[in-house]
């Protein structure tokens, strides 16, 4: 496959590049800064890999990053302050993939998945998931899956990680959940940024069909 990952150079965005092109896929790596990654994954490291300058925001930008492109994938993180130019840059996302027809897994937030305990209740309304500190961004990701949800398309799916999303070990395991924040065997509600990336390249490449996945540590 040819995948464009949009945000290529974030935690969640290099760790889906290295994923998808260790797996043998053709990698369009965009991002505003391609010389600045948080895992050191580089077009030099990577062969499969062809890094461009994109800016999301530049329909031009976009539909240069989608060509060909069999799926795509937005891992974009909303800055404090700035929920409407992100929902802005989700939208564009959104339209371009729909232009170039390419499956679009958007790398969204836990905000807007269902409480365990609650199942009435939204993980960003839970204090016992989101901190105070983290409730603005919870609250964008529940924005963000409403513009998708609004948007005239339906080649979307959206990927919520668990509550604990962290660097750690690629363990090749993990449980697949659709609209309710998931616990593994220990009760935690966790994942290593390295089996996310695993489990976002394997929804990409055998969709499950369903609109909102989340997953989480077995």
């Amino acid at each position: 496959m040819k995948i464009t990952v949009i945000g290529a150079t974030g935690m969640v965005g290099s760790r889906i590049v290295a994923e998808a092109a260790d797996r043998g896929h053709d990698i369009i790596a965009a991002s505003r800064h391609p010389n600045s990654t948080s895992a050191g994954l580089t077009a030099a490291t990577r062969p499969r890999v062809q890094s461009i300058t994109v800016d999301a925001h530049i329909a031009s930008d976009l539909d240069k990053a989608l060509t060909e492109a069999d799926a795509a994938v937005l891992t974009v993180r909303a800055a404090p302050g700035r929920t409407t130019q992100f929902l802005t840059l989700t939208e564009a996302v959104l339209t371009a993939s729909a232009r170039a027809q390419a499956p679009l897994l958007i790398i969204g937030g836990a905000g807007p998945l269902h409480s365990p305990n609650d199942p009435k209740l939204l993980v960003v309304d839970d204090s016992e998931f989101v901190a105070d500190e983290w409730k603005e961004l919870a609250a964008t990701s529940v924005a963000q899956l409403e513009v998708c949800r609004n948007h005239a398309g339906n080649h979307w799916t959206y990927l919520s990680p668990p509550a604990i999303l962290e660097p750690g070990d690629r363990l090749g395991d993990y449980q697949r959940g659709t609209t309710t924040l998931l616990l593994g065997r220990d009760g935690r509600s966790r994942i290593s940024v390295e089996d996310f990336a695993a489990a976002a390249v394997d929804e990409l490449v055998t969709p499950g069909g369903d609109r909102h996945i989340t997953v989480v540590d077995t």
